[in-house]
């Protein structure tokens, strides 16, 4: 029921635990692993920890980069235990679970999770429309990465029992909303809008805002076509306007 689910380990450390979130995947119905960096999945540890997952192991993609393992996803969803200005707009895998559902329905969905010793980095975070944070007790709530896999994939598979489900939008692919943000830097840093230091400090306030809305192809296109268009103002499509208003000729 998870076929449209890829569990994406970014950067992780221990074999062993690539090895028992295989073996997780394989108890709640997911299959495809995507791991960024070296992947280790032949190693003993990690084939004795997936136990009759070995053929999720086996069938492993590894990417140098975590955009390159997302980009024909239609939502991607981060998980983070740490608390920060970048990491507000978090909810625990049982509130988030029905949409990742119905978004699984028509597109894939990517849910990943950082390297056991700090997480996903806030670079990552960009990359996510969605945040999770798996509730847990204040005095120690960082978990290991395949008891975080086990607990959210489980909550997505108990919202796959429902048949009421529906998914409502039809998503953009990951990559093609990662050129609109790609355009849109560089035309806000052209206008002045963003801090040339730190553009990605805003950009990460319209990544959370499209985020949340869910973005169609359509409006992937919209948005595009504005930014297209404002740099072609910026550049000299200004006296070009400005010429059609002196003589009295209809902009558009």
């Amino acid at each position: 029921m998870l076929t449209n689910i890829r569990i994406v380990l970014v950067r992780p450390r221990g074999s062993g635990n690539i090895g028992s979130v295989a073996r997780a995947m394989k108890n709640l119905g997911a299959s495809e692993l995507a791991i960024i960096g070296k992947a280790r999945t032949r190693s003993f540890w990690a084939r004795a920890m997936a136990v009759h997952g070995r053929d999720v192991l086996s069938e492993a993609k590894c990417y140098e980069t975590l955009r390159e393992a997302i980009a024909d996803c239609t939502l991607v969803v981060g998980t983070t235990c740490r608390a920060g200005l970048y990491r507000r707009h978090n909810q625990s895998p049982r509130e988030l679970a029905p949409e990742i559902v119905a978004a699984a329905k028509t597109g894939k969905v990517a849910l990943i999770f950082g390297p056991e010793d700090h997480g996903l980095s806030n670079k990552d975070i960009e990359h996510c429309q969605l945040l999770i944070t798996i509730p847990t007790h204040p005095d120690y709530q960082s978990l290991n990465v395949a008891q975080a896999a086990v607990i959210c994939l489980y909550e997505i598979y108990v919202a796959s029992l429902s048949q009421s489900l529906e998914s409502t939008v039809q998503r953009a692919l990951a990559e093609d909303v990662e050129r609109l943000f790609d355009r849109m830097r560089k035309t806000l840093l052209k206008i002045g809008f963003l801090d040339s230091e730190n553009p990605e400090h805003m950009l990460l306030a319209f990544r959370r805002i499209l985020g949340r809305a869910g973005l169609e192809d359509k409006d992937v296109r919209i948005f595009t076509g504005l930014f297209r268009q404002i740099e072609w103002y910026i550049d000299h499509g200004w006296k070009v306007i400005e010429e059609k208003e002196k003589r009295g000729i209809k902009i558009r």
